[in-house]
């Protein structure tokens, strides 16, 4: 099993969240963050003053899927969050050794 974890901008999820569903992918959680990369922020004008904003809100994606779930997700991910310009986000992907269901006391251990 792996953690896929997308980092987007806040407008794209519920295009993002439409596609995985329309395949079957239905179990994410979902967090507003603040982060930066290559864009290192945003200038915003304020009444007349021009201010620098280094922290940009994104929302991140969090799915616990099976391995032969990852790339099509990928692909899912980067054709509906896309828009071509700096800031549109990033996918992480990690194993995950042990799933442990709380009320069911089920484990999947990978």
């Amino acid at each position: 099993m792996k953690r896929v974890i997308a980092v987007i901008r806040p407008e794209k999820l519920e295009d993002v969240k439409s596609a995985l569903e329309e395949k079957g992918y239905f179990a994410m959680t979902v967090h507003e963050v603040k982060g930066r990369g290559a864009q290192k922020g945003i200038c915003l004008q304020y009444r007349g003053k021009q201010i620098k904003v280094d922290m940009i809100p994104k929302t991140e994606i969090e799915m616990v899927v099976g391995d032969e779930d990852v790339r099509p997700i990928i692909d899912l991910i980067r054709k509906n969050a896309r828009t071509g310009k700096f800031g549109d986000g990033k996918i992480f992907v990690s194993p995950v050794e042990i799933v442990a269901g709380i009320r069911t006391d089920e484990e999947i251990v990978s």
